[in-house]
């Protein structure tokens, strides 16, 4: 709608946008990703107990979860704090500087802010949960040992 093309998935608009998005959204998946793991092999113990004591895995990280989410947005979240008043985003300085009117640029990084959001939370969400998939088997039990690569040697 903001960009107004057709058709807005050409190639000079679609990978300039997806570019944005994605290098961003690997951003926070990566972040949130370290946290979920470090966090788990850090409180494997009490995850653990928690698992013993009848709660389902989904349950046993609830929290660690909702942390490790919190940790992949904040970059994004930042960014969307200070664009425009202590900092001008690099799309809508160029569009400023091309020519474009700056009430233009402005809806093009507003549009371009809410896409990276949406991409990281979307990316965060979906890898938190294959990451969930991997680390707890069909019985609620955490294998930690599915972090290891298969070159990796056991202490």
């Amino acid at each position: 709608v903001v960009i107004g093309n057709e058709p807005w998935y050409a190639p000079q608009y679609a990978i300039p946008l997806l570019g944005m998005i994605l290098g961003n959204a690997m951003t926070g998946v990566s972040l949130s990703m370290d946290r979920m793991t470090e966090t788990l092999w850090e409180q494997r113990r009490v995850i653990e107990q928690r698992l013993l004591l009848g709660q389902s895995a989904n349950e046993g990280v609830v929290e660690i979860r909702r942390q490790a989410m919190g940790a992949g947005m904040m970059p994004i979240i930042n960014s969307m704090a200070t664009a425009g008043l202590v900092s001008l985003p690099g799309m809508m300085t160029g569009q400023i500087l091309g020519g474009s009117s700056p009430m233009d640029a402005v809806h093009y990084q507003i549009m371009i802010m809410f896409l990276i959001c949406d991409g990281t939370g979307f990316g965060i969400v979906a890898a938190i949960r294959g990451l969930e998939r991997r680390l707890f088997d069909s019985r609620h039990r955490l294998r930690l040992d599915a972090l290891r690569t298969s070159g990796e040697e056991t202490d």
